[in-house]
């Protein structure tokens, strides 16, 4: 008992290390919410549209505040994407009729432009919040979460549709109401796709910053203070010095936001990998470590906790999971017909709608030439995608096949897919007016710069998902190089690559909107290209060119989706998913 008394026990020598990580959550916590609160604050500001700034300051000391107003609307947008992933891609997987019309939906909702959406919505946001700032910052954030959300949409309705059987089987012999499925064994499955992916539409997100804060649209420029607005005033004023500031500011931020947010998100993740044994060397974070150290989050989990199990109760209320109601084949086909005919009406009525407006205005002719400007960017499209495979597959088996060399290359990756490419069109501008470059050479690697990562990450996340006793098998088996690609890495790494072309080949119709025309303090490169005609259309204000340009870009998208992308993932499905 006495040298019980006299040494301390191993719990009393941990508790000032939790001590410590409970005062440093704590205090990140508080500094968090404050930054959080003073900054939603600038967002509700009065605002008149008449009076409203095109341009924002250039000062440098405003550069901190821009960045917090840029990360916030960041946050905002992945939050409601995920919202929308879970909501739109469970509906897709589970309900076999709403597929039919959900997913075709969600590839013309991916090749729809940035400044497409914004050309009808920004108005109604503006009379939605009359006199406050805010309708410009829903704007913007709508803006932004459609450069996130398709992307996470597309993995995690892959994960839910190549679900292993026995999951499958054994959410329907525990009798799991659609509830409990989706939060114990939909939403697990697919989490690391999901964070990975996630991750790649953050980046999606930086890239078109400029385009979200710093507006044009029928012949109205709106600025928002945010790092993106203020690159385009420094752009406009030709001011390479603070273009170069904010770039080092963008580079800061990212990695903040990696180490802080993405790397323990993606070391969390790992806990919901389906394999026999476990890995060598798991990824790790000095964040989640501090976390998991600290007694308030596991104290904050007991008091929410509490609302799970009532919450259980009522959502059985719905139905268990996969056990729809039993009707006849005579009754489930005519409402397969009576569905097929509401679709075909509403689809009948709106391209009557465009028809005669387009007959209205523009006339048939601007179609022809919209079809050939986009054959010219789907070109480049093409170009992209296939020297990005070539490229970035082989980085992102090495990277996602080793821990260690994936802690220190994620955040490299991370500050390279994040980065804002269109920071550089300045810099880009000043080599291709100097090296007598044409931009409709170069505009393929400003394409590339915003749509080759998603081909990157989708890898990497395969890579990593791969279970550790296939690899040990393969090890042990000691499988030839050429027999080790063909027979483990590339199957396994395919429905992941599916993935991240048919988003690469999304990113990059709608990075030529900002890559076909480049612009440097009065000097301005155009490519020929869809892009270019649907950027010029909008800052125009011509509805009948928007129209036309977004449709032939939907057209493009959605017919190689279906003629090729989506061949790929029924075969990713039906050959090369763990079940």
């Amino acid at each position: 008992m006495s040298l019980l008394r006299t040494f301390p026990t191993r719990g009393a020598l941990a508790r000032p290390g939790r001590g410590a990580a409970d005062v440093l959550v704590f205090l990140g916590a508080a500094v968090l919410l404050w930054l959080v609160v003073r900054l939603a604050h600038g967002t509700a500001a009065p605002w008149n549209e008449a009076t409203a700034p095109s341009t924002v300051s250039t000062d440098p000391a405003e550069l901190p505040y821009y960045a917090g107003r840029s990360l916030l609307r960041m946050f905002v947008a992945l939050g409601l994407s995920v919202l929308f992933t879970f909501v739109y891609a469970t509906a897709a997987a589970r309900l076999r009729r709403a597929e039919k019309v959900l997913i075709p939906l969600l590839d013309i909702l991916q090749s729809v432009p940035i400044l497409g959406f914004l050309s009808v919505t920004i108005t109604g946001f503006i009379a939605l919040f009359p006199g406050s700032q805010l309708g410009l910052e829903a704007a913007s954030i709508f803006a932004i979460f459609t450069s996130q959300a398709w992307n996470m949409t597309f993995a995690f309705y892959h994960s839910l549709v190549s679900q292993p059987r026995d999951l499958d089987e054994a959410s329907r012999l525990l009798r799991l109401s659609r509830w409990q499925r989706f939060w114990r064994v939909d939403a697990p499955g697919g989490m690391i796709g999901l964070v990975w992916n996630g991750m790649m539409s953050f980046g999606g997100g930086w890239f078109f910053l400029t385009a979200s804060e710093a507006l044009s649209v029928d012949n109205h420029n709106y600025a928002l203070p945010g790092i993106g607005a203020y690159v385009a005033t420094a752009t406009d004023e030709g001011d390479l010095g603070k273009v170069l500031l904010a770039i080092v500011v963008m580079i800061v931020l990212v990695v903040g936001v990696n180490v802080l947010f993405w790397r323990p998100l993606t070391a969390w993740a790992e806990r919901f990998r389906v394999e026999d044994s476990e890995a060598a060397e798991a990824p790790r974070s000095v964040t989640l470590t501090l976390l998991r150290r600290s007694r308030i989050p596991a104290f904050l989990g007991r008091v929410f906790g509490r609302l799970v199990f009532p919450l259980d109760r009522i959502m059985a209320w719905f139905g268990l999971a996969e056990h729809p109601l039993r009707t006849s084949p005579v009754r489930r086909r005519a409402g397969d017909v009576v569905f097929a005919v509401a679709v075909l009406a509403l689809i009948t009525y709106g391209l009557v709608r465009m028809v005669t407006f387009i007959a209205g205005t523009s006339g048939f002719g601007e179609v022809g030439h919209a079809l050939w400007l986009g054959l010219i960017t789907f070109a480049r499209v093409l170009v992209l995608v296939a020297a990005a495979t070539l490229v970035w597959v082989p980085v992102g088996v090495w990277i996602g096949l080793n821990p260690r060399v994936s802690r220190l290359a994620q955040p490299v990756v991370q500050v390279l897919a994040s980065f804002p490419a269109n920071f550089l069109f300045p810099l880009v501008t000043g080599v291709l007016l100097a090296t007598g470059i044409s931009l409709d050479w170069g505009g393929i690697l400003l394409m590339a710069l915003g749509a080759q990562w998603y081909i990157l990450f989708n890898v990497i996340a395969g890579a990593s998902a791969i279970p550790n006793d296939l690899r040990e098998a393969a090890s042990s088996l000691r499988l030839p190089r050429k027999l080790w690609w063909r027979k483990l890495i590339l199957p396994a790494i395919f429905p992941g690559y599916v993935t991240g072309g048919i988003t690469a080949a999304g990113g990059a119709w709608n990075a030529s909107i900002v890559a076909e025309v480049v612009s440097y303090h009065g000097t301005t490169l155009t490519a020929t290209g869809l892009g270019a005609y649907i950027k010029d259309a909008t800052g125009s204000g011509n509805a009948a060119q928007i129209l036309i340009g977004v449709a032939v870009m939907s057209l493009y998208v959605v017919g190689l989706n279906r003629l090729f992308w989506r061949r790929l993932y029924a075969l990713a499905e039906r050959r090369f998913s763990l079940t």
